[in-house]
């Protein structure tokens, strides 16, 4: 409670700080008891107590927010600064700073992030369900009768579409099913208009489609109701939403996914061309066909009529007497070619008697001792070469040790009187007559006693 004011003209009452704010706490939390609030996160802030302390701003204004342990480790991703988001909430007051504040109990991304996560989920969800199975998925017909075209009658899509369509298969229709592509009401519409198209069953296939742009406004066709219905459907569905780079649960779930709506119409038709010029080998080919059928059913008529023909008794006269010349030839050909064998055998047996005459062996013996007498005049003539070879190498080592080789390096030999060699000076003394062997000749030295060394 505060204290009332007692000086002189003073009757208001006084409060401290602490009542003040205590109050205006008081008034925000129940004046303020749940809000959302979006925004993005500044000044983020994560102590080791857990809490969560960041700014919510925006071009114009900020408010400071606090998210506390317990609520912040249930959030399924983790906030930064810069991430524009959506908090659930009350406002309060921290009485100590006197700090008006936003207690934040739920965070969730904003814009496309948000929406981001809750394509992955879903689409996550829906194949886990087998939604999305290439098993389930139908072929889409070469060349329909009809095309249904599932999108907004204005946009740009359409016109791509139906010009494409024109330019490569004009001959086949096409009904439009109107329906929103963007907005709350898009993704009902666009079931709705699958389910009527599979109920008429006057369309071969079906094209959904819709221009590009951001996420958000390609979220009609990441609705659950539009992939449930593109599978529920009975005709198949080619989808063709958005640009290349873009990727819807529609995309999953047709049977059949192009990058753009002008793709989808090029894939839900061949080229115009092209089949004619199939067409035009196929009739050429029927022609072609046909007349081949036709000259084989002439022949088969000519040879019936040959038959019915040969049915004639007369022409089976004719031809009795055909086969009586027939056999006629071939009874002489057969006599000729006997007598041809009988003369080459004639011949063969004369061939082999003169083979075996007695000339004809003395010849043959005549011949095999002709060549063994000269295969003996030259084995003769090499063992011949080999002992004269032979030879000389003994004469060159018998010359090598002979002693007259060795006189003819300079060496005598010295002999007494009597032939005895003289091998050592003690053998000679003075006034011996001995006899030197040179190797030109010999001659007679007298040893002197001066000559004895």
């Amino acid at each position: 409670m505060g204290r009332m004011d007692t000086s002189p003209g003073g009757s208001h009452q006084v409060l401290t700080v602490s009542q003040i704010n205590r109050q205006v706490r008081t008034l925000l939390e129940d004046g303020f008891p749940s809000v959302w609030i979006e925004g993005e996160i500044s000044n983020l802030a994560r102590p080791p107590s857990g809490h969560v302390y960041f700014s919510l701003k925006d071009p114009s204004s900020q408010l400071r927010c606090a998210m506390f342990r317990q609520r912040s480790l249930r959030l399924p991703f983790r906030p930064q600064d810069g991430m524009a988001v959506v908090c659930r909430g009350r406002l309060s007051l921290y009485e100590a700073r006197g700090e008006y504040q936003f207690i934040v109990e739920t965070m969730e991304e904003a814009g496309e992030g948000r929406l981001q996560r809750a394509f992955e989920e879903l689409k996550r969800r829906l194949a886990a369900e087998g939604l999305f199975d290439e098993a389930a998925k139908r072929p889409v017909p070469t060349l329909p009768r009809r095309i249904g075209i599932i999108t907004s009658p204005t946009g740009a899509a359409v016109r791509d579409i139906v010009h494409i369509l024109g330019r490569r298969f004009p001959a086949v229709p096409v009904r439009v099913y109107p329906v929103p592509v963007q907005g709350d009401g898009a993704a009902p519409a666009i079931a709705a208009a699958l389910k009527l198209a599979g109920e008429r069953r006057d369309c071969d296939v079906l094209i959904v489609a819709r221009g590009g742009g951001s996420l958000e406004d390609l979220w009609a066709f990441n609705e659950e109701v539009v992939a449930r219905a593109i599978r529920a459907c009975p005709i198949p569905v080619i989808s063709g939403v958005g640009h290349e780079i873009d990727f819807t649960i529609a995309d999953f779930a047709a049977d059949l996914r192009a990058p753009t709506p002008s793709g989808a119409a090029e894939l839900a038709v061949p080229e115009q061309a092209v089949w004619l010029r199939t067409l035009s080998v196929h009739s050429e080919r029927l022609r072609s066909l046909t007349v081949k059928h036709l000259a084989q059913q002439r022949k088969q008529v000519d040879w019936l009529s040959g038959r019915l023909a040969l049915l004639h008794p007369g022409a089976r006269l004719r031809q009795q007497s055909q086969r009586l010349d027939e056999l006629l030839q071939r009874m002489t050909r057969a006599c000729k070619g006997h007598q041809r064998h009988k003369r080459a055998r004639l011949e063969q047996l004369a061939t082999e008697l003169r083979g075996r005459s007695p000339a004809a062996l003395i010849a043959r013996a005549r011949q095999r001792n002709d060549a063994a007498v000269m295969r003996l005049r030259v084995a003769a003539r090499r063992c011949l070469d080999a002992n004269h070879q032979r030879l000389e190498v003994a004469a060159r080592a018998l010359q090598g040790i002979s002693p007259t080789a060795v006189l003819e390096r300079g060496y005598a030999i010295v002999s007494r009187a009597n032939a005895q060699l003289v091998r050592d000076p003690a053998q000679v003394t003075a006034g011996d007559v001995l006899r030197v062997r040179v190797a030109r000749g010999e001659f007679a030295a007298v040893v002197d006693e001066d000559d004895q060394i």
